[in-house]
């Protein structure tokens, strides 16, 4: 399992997207990552190993780095997250709490359209970047969004009404 928080605010957001993040922390124990984005400077990022620490040990120290109006924190148990991705569409920052069923069909027809994947996660695709691909060959983000919907990739709530994505 895991967790995600995303902010958007007028002032400064890094302290509500640490604390955030950090709600999530019993939802996940091997990775977590913070994102930020800030006007002329562009994207601050930071991603750390769980398994032997808290996410409040881990990234207090680096608070001060980060600065920006929006940001998206993750608390996974799958791939290094967030990942930061220019393209045609512009930069944005991308984190997801996944299981596709049909990567492998995905990542085939991604291959098969001259994509390629740069991230992995113990050997295998990284969920995140699978995502993020479909969103790009999309003519906006609207558009793109769109195709992830298409390639039958569905968002479902648990038992415990917890939101995931997966595939059909």
């Amino acid at each position: 399992m895991g967790g995600f928080f995303g902010t958007v605010s007028k002032a400064e957001c890094v302290t509500d997207l640490f604390y955030g993040t950090d709600y999530n922390s019993h939802l996940g124990t091997k990775r977590g990552g913070l994102a930020t984005y800030a006007q002329g400077e562009g994207f601050m990022r930071s991603i750390h190993n769980l398994e032997s620490s808290y996410f409040r040990t881990k990234f207090e120290s680096e608070l001060p780095k980060f600065k920006g109006s929006s940001g998206i924190g993750i608390i996974s148990d799958t791939d290094p997250q967030p990942i930061v991705i220019n393209s045609h569409l512009g930069k944005f920052a991308i984190v997801t709490v996944a299981k596709i069923n049909n990567i492998t069909e995905l990542e085939c027809d991604l291959l098969a359209a001259n994509m390629h994947f740069s991230e992995m996660s113990l050997g295998k695709t990284n969920q995140t970047e699978l995502i993020a691909l479909l969103i790009v060959q999309g003519k906006n983000f609207v558009d793109g969004i769109e195709n992830v919907f298409n390639k039958r990739i569905m968002l479902h709530a648990d038992i415990d009404g917890r939101w995931y994505y997966s595939s059909t």
